[in-house]
């Protein structure tokens, strides 16, 4: 145990390191501190994209749902290509031809700022409580679920414990992000990827051998690896495909936290190879994240969890000796870091840039944004501090629930709104900015009315029929108005290579439906 707290305190005064090292001048610009001055290229978009978007929630409540519901749950993570392949080839050309800074400032100019504005605030409170709230927790719980008996820190009370490791992990992750910004970010997330990756490769490779072998996957959990469950089932129906579907074309079409390092690409041609291959690494992540739940289902057998949420844990606890659990825990740690440091430093780019300069203070020199980005990191802290003390209230309150499904369905109460406001913004020409912004705002008592309606209905159907109906609300009178016709090109491809590896992709996904059916 010594051992892997060693290596897992060695990994954090690494990435510290790094990230002061990456820190930025005292007068540094707007585009420097926020894009690292446009140079990024595709291994770093791919690998940071990829890094953000993983967390330790990801390993453990993912790997939680996946011991309960199998293979369905890798919907999660594969359909997403279908949002990454649309933002490559529609949404991105659109934001680098305007070089914008935030996705508010592209909405701005195609909707308006009342509605440019109602997204900044809307995301910034979003992902500074519930995204980094959540994250937070998860940290903390993987923290707390191997170390928590060691000293005196089993005297506590759990929930205490957990409050004090959440305060810690977050003060860390926030410092090297206030003083290095995108670069810092970029930089040690390109660290962290590479061992979460590692650390996911290991958790499998035992996960496995101790389940018997890859045959054993299928003889023993074969229930288990299916994508599609009936459609009563009450979690991952396979009518929720069309849901998610719809979500991740904001997810990673118009989310400044995932995006910005494809806003800060050297060029169209590494903004879209940097997402095509993080789109390819979505498979590898279903392997390390996955299928470990499942091979733990098998592994257990007629002894089941009474917390789906510790099948991960249970798997470093009980299968991995000592060395080699700190190395898994280096990936599971990666894999919060860059995620954390994402959401302090997107939404401190969104606060400064959508709100500070664009409304409070429009004369604001590059320092005093900066300055106010930085200030909006600590406040972002305070909150998702604040934020992760309700999670643990809730999973406190019920440890049999998987929480992933809980903390989705609260996230989609605003991003069915995003969604509208993205296919608003590329789909249509010239739509109504008011009637853009009533139907925003109207989303989320839209989506409240069909829970209580039909508190049946899968959480994924009842987004998709929000988006269905507040996107025609909008698209109806605009289409009667304006006609079909567009103000810009909507395929934008930067090479043909680049072509011919989204049509792979795409044809990839559909091929893993059709074979895990």
């Amino acid at each position: 145990m010594l051992l892997d707290l060693g290596i897992l305190a060695t990994y954090f005064a690494v990435i510290l390191a790094i990230g002061i090292r990456a820190r930025a001048k005292p007068d540094v610009g707007v585009e420097e501190y926020f894009l690292s001055s446009r140079s990024l290229k595709w291994p770093a978009i791919a690998m940071s994209t990829i890094a953000t978007n993983i967390q330790a929630g990801h390993f453990i409540s993912m790997a939680g749902s996946a011991y309960l519901f199998g293979l369905a749950q890798a919907n999660l993570e594969i359909n997403a290509i279908f949002g990454i392949l649309i933002a490559t080839f529609f949404f991105v050309p659109l934001y680098l031809r305007m070089r914008v800074v935030t996705i508010s400032q592209f909405l701005e100019a195609k909707l308006g700022s009342k509605v440019a504005l109602a997204y900044a605030v809307l995301m910034i409170l979003l992902y500074s409580l519930l995204y980094l709230g959540t994250a937070l927790f998860w940290a903390a719980y993987a923290i707390d679920g191997v170390f928590g008996s060691m000293g005196g820190l089993q005297q506590l009370d759990p929930a205490v414990r957990l409050g004090l490791l959440v305060v810690l992990t977050g003060v860390f992750s926030a410092a090297y992000t206030y003083l290095g910004g995108l670069r810092a970010v970029v930089r040690t997330d390109i660290v962290q990827f590479v061992l979460l990756v590692g650390g996911g490769i290991i958790s499998l490779s035992v996960a496995i051998h101790y389940l018997g072998g890859w045959s054993q996957l299928w003889s023993s959990t074969g229930h288990l690896m299916h994508l599609h469950l009936p459609r009563d089932h009450d979690t991952l129906p396979w009518t929720a495909l069309f849901g998610m579907f719809l979500l991740n074309l904001n997810y990673w079409g118009a989310n400044q936290v995932i995006l910005q390092r494809a806003l800060a690409a050297k060029s169209l041609k590494h903004a879209q190879i940097g997402l095509l291959v993080g789109g390819t690494l979505k498979y590898l992540m279903v392997l390390i994240i996955v299928v470990p739940g499942i091979a733990v289902a098998g592994i257990l057998g007629d002894q089941p969890l009474e917390d789906p949420d510790l099948a991960y844990l249970t798997l470093l606890n009980t299968f991995l000796p000592a060395g080699v659990r700190g190395l898994v825990l280096c990936g599971l740690f990666a894999s919060l870091m860059s995620t954390l440091d994402s959401i302090y430093h997107s939404v401190a780019t969104m606060w400064s840039v959508d709100i500070y300069r664009r409304h409070l203070r429009p004369d604001a020199t590059d320092a005093q944004v900066v300055r106010s980005g930085r200030r909006a990191i600590v406040a972002t802290l305070v909150s998702g501090v604040l934020f992760s003390f309700v999670v643990i209230y809730a999973k406190f309150s019920n440890p049999a629930f998987p929480l992933t499904h809980w903390f989705n369905e609260l996230s989609y109460y605003v991003k069915n709104g995003f969604v509208l406001l993205v296919l608003a913004a590329v789909f249509l020409l010239r739509p109504s900015r008011r009637l853009v912004l009533t139907t925003l705002l109207s989303s989320v008592p839209f989506y409240l009315a069909l829970k209580v309606g039909f508190p049946e209905m899968n959480y994924f159907v009842r987004s998709a029929w929000v988006i269905v109906v507040t996107f025609a609300a909008v698209a109806i009178p605009t289409i009667a108005r304006n006609g079909w016709r567009l103000e810009q090109a909507l395929l934008v491809v930067s090479h043909r290579s680049v072509a011919r590896f989204g049509v792979v992709l795409a044809a990839s996904l559909v091929l893993v439906h059709v074979v895990f059916h």
